[in-house]
């Protein structure tokens, strides 16, 4: 792979090492949370000393990050559970199960998703319901699950990750653009509703995000050259960058932003 001059951030710190003391003790849940952007969002939100739980399909990736983080931070190892996200009812008794364990949960992060490539023609019924399920599907329901006890609280933030792919008309995902730019109309059509009882809802958009899938599966020295002619910032937009932005939503310094999109993608859009 040819080396470009979009870089990681070096400015010494990282965008997680801000604290948000009203998040300490705070009950979060994290679906997708095992790999990529979700274990970045897990890792954050424990290092808050927030109280995590999160599910993932994929229990061997998700044990290992459990593990780093028991030796990170002791005492502060997150539930989690393996769930297919497009079972309903096993997400929704996943949330069920780790509240009983936590307590209700102050923060929901509906983070899971899958952009597997696909044509337009190659679409079944079954394959659309398939992606529907994981990337719009299981955020209704998760939301769902999770505000009754939020109503309770007084207080919640619900963050849905939303993309920027469909807003630059990015072609190989038909069904993945349509979940996801409906992210916005869910979050507009929730939000007056949810706000009476001071749950807030939100969309944040990531850009391009450096996960281990997008540079293994996409990254080449052509899409890097596109990656510097599109965006403003010459940096490379990482996992803990999204993260950082869903640690402000879900705390109190965020407590008068609701029914908006937040987008990180380093200027692209």
């Amino acid at each position: 792979m040819q080396a470009s001059s979009a870089q990681p951030h070096d400015s010494g710190s990282s965008p997680g090492d801000a604290l948000y003391p009203d998040l300490r003790s705070r009950r979060v849940f994290i679906t997708g949370g095992g790999s990529g952007i979700g274990a970045a969002l897990v890792e954050a939100f424990v290092r808050q000393g927030a109280k995590v739980a999160f599910v993932d399909i994929n229990g061997e990736a998700s044990e290992a990050l459990v593990e780093r983080l028991r030796a990170r931070y002791p005492g502060s190892v997150p539930w989690w559970r393996r769930c297919d996200v497009t079972d309903v009812p096993s997400l929704q008794l996943s949330i069920a199960d780790a509240a009983q364990a936590l307590g209700t949960f102050d923060v929901l992060v509906n983070n899971v998703a899958s952009d597997d490539r696909h044509t337009l023609d190659e679409v079944t019924p079954d394959y659309w319901d398939q992606r529907i399920g994981v990337n719009q599907r299981a955020a209704f329901f998760a939301i769902q699950s999770v505000v009754p006890g939020m109503r309770q609280l007084g207080h919640g933030s619900i963050i849905n990750l939303g993309s920027t792919g469909w807003q630059t008309k990015n072609a190989g995902y038909p069904c993945y653009a349509t979940a996801k730019s409906s992210m916005n109309g869910m979050m507009r059509g929730m939000a007056k509703a949810l706000g009476e009882h001071r749950i807030r809802i939100n969309v944040l958009s990531p850009g391009w995000v450096m996960t281990e899938r997008q540079i293994t599966q996409w990254l080449d020295a052509e899409s890097e050259k596109e990656l510097m002619k599109n965006q403003c910032l010459p940096d490379k937009v990482m996992p803990e960058d999204i993260a950082a932005m869903a640690l402000f939503l879900a705390s109190d310094a965020s407590r008068a932003c609701t029914a908006q999109e937040f987008v990180v993608d380093a200027g692209w859009t």
